[in-house]
């Protein structure tokens, strides 16, 4: 029989390459920063005069994220150090908002616009994971068992703790920006 090139020919290769893509990004215009500081004054007023209703955000959290509003009770699995009664402040908040807007960030929120304050109600292992092993006719036969352990943590509040800002200069604070 004939022989077969374990590799890939060089052809092959350079045909399946896609070129980058440039993104133009377009100026604002006038009529757009007017659009966008008329948005954020309304959202200013609800917050000033506590008209916002219940607020919900999107935080990340041990690999994960999860959608919370105040009173909720999550649960992040694996092991994760803080004890049982500690007051946590969860920091990395992806977007937040309420029934008439949502603060999106590019990939996180500005630090400090949004707090979320939780409380770790408490740190269980999960059900009895059984794992059995056999090999035939070897008398060779292995029960493992496992249980991993799990936080449960209450999400206390959700605020906003400063107006919110028409940043012209948004390309240049590397929160801000969209890559």
């Amino acid at each position: 029989g004939a022989m077969r090139a374990l590799s890939i020919s060089p052809a092959l290769l350079q045909q399946n390459k896609l070129a980058p893509s440039t993104v133009d990004v377009a100026a604002v215009t006038k009529e757009h920063s007017k659009e966008i500081q008329s948005i954020c004054d309304k959202i200013n007023q609800q917050v000033a005069k506590s008209e916002q209703g219940r607020l919900f955000a999107v935080v990340h959290l041990c690999g994960k994220q999860f959608k919370i509003t105040p009173g909720d009770i999550i649960l992040v699995e694996g092991y994760w150090p803080p004890t049982i009664g500690d007051e946590i402040s969860l920091d990395k908040v992806l977007l937040a908002g309420a029934r008439d807007f949502t603060l999106i960030g590019r990939p996180i929120l500005e630090p400090g616009l949004v707090t979320v304050k939780a409380t770790i109600i408490e740190k269980t292992l999960t059900h009895t994971k059984t794992h059995f092993k056999k090999k035939r006719r070897k008398q060779y036969m292995r029960i493992n068992f496992q249980r991993s352990p799990n936080t449960m943590i209450r999400i206390n509040s959700i605020e906003l703790t400063r107006p919110v800002e028409n940043n012209a200069d948004a390309d240049a604070l590397p929160s801000r920006r969209l890559f």
